[in-house]
């Protein structure tokens, strides 16, 4: 077990929130106030303490993932002495107040649950979600591992309608499986090849390439205009009362500078305070 420290405020609870609020995550499972999530095939619990959080077993390895997965890449302190200038923003400081967004460590986890939230609410997504991870996945004692691409690339059509995908979306989840697209160097490239390199998928496109920027590669300018949460969010702080389209939306965006990731989780976020 080992202490990993976060930087104060902190809320464990409104900050892990994501993985409750749609439904059962069974890859980043709540159980008791603490979650679980499978490491390189060990579990590991994930607990809140004074000053951070627990991790068991706290091994290297164990603590880089869990220190993304808690999105701990993120420069909130410097975020929000930015933010206080900006009128928006500066508002939700108080009531945002040890929130930090969570990141995906697995960007084959990210692009299979961004196919599974395509055109459906979230709670669909989550349930779709749970449904592949039970058939395909493997189970630990609390939560289970996500099904790796190999397993997924073995699979068939009929594994994937049966869990809840339409047959185009089973079409999408088997083809980027058994591409030979690497995710791992994504991480290398600028946020426009990352873009391009996805949006050539079949299956993916802006909005599946810009939550990737967003959550699995923690990029300051990632800024899902496309998203309709977003854009209710924006709409909702900036439209004067009537709901902004993607262009707009996108525009909007340029207020916010190299800070544009944690801006539109912020707003995200404020619009469930406020509602």
């Amino acid at each position: 077990m080992a202490l990993l420290p976060i930087p104060q405020p902190y809320d464990f609870e409104r900050s892990t929130d994501r993985f409750r609020a749609y439904g059962r995550d069974l890859a980043t499972a709540s159980v008791d106030g603490a979650l679980y999530r499978v490491v390189d095939g060990t579990e590991v619990r994930i607990a809140p303490t004074a000053g951070g959080v627990l991790v068991e077993p706290g091994d290297p390895g164990s603590l880089a993932n869990v220190s993304f997965l808690l999105g701990l890449p993120f420069d909130l302190a410097g975020f929000w002495a930015w933010a206080r200038a900006e009128p928006v923003l500066g508002d939700l400081a108080g009531p945002l107040a040890g929130f930090r967004p969570p990141l995906q460590p697995d960007p084959w986890e990210a692009v299979v649950t961004s196919v599974t939230a395509q055109q459906v609410s979230l709670h669909a997504a989550f349930a779709v979600r749970s449904r592949l991870i039970e058939r395909l996945g493997r189970r630990h004692t609390h939560a289970w591992a996500f099904p790796t691409r190999d397993r997924v690339a073995t699979a068939s059509e009929v594994d994937l309608v049966a869990v809840g995908f339409s047959r185009r979306k089973a079409e999408y989840v088997l083809g980027l499986a058994r591409a030979e697209l690497d995710l791992d160097a994504l991480r290398a490239l600028p946020d426009d090849e990352v873009v391009a390199t996805l949006s050539a998928q079949r299956g993916l496109g802006r909005w599946s390439a810009d939550w990737f920027l967003a959550r699995a590669l923690a990029r300051p300018n990632a800024w899902p205009a496309g998203d309709l949460g977003l854009r209710k969010a924006a709409s909702h702080f900036y439209g004067e009362g009537r709901m902004l389209d993607e262009n707009e939306v996108r525009e909007l965006g340029e207020r916010f500078g190299a800070w544009r990731n944690l801006a539109a989780h912020a707003l995200l976020a404020g619009l469930r305070v406020s509602g």
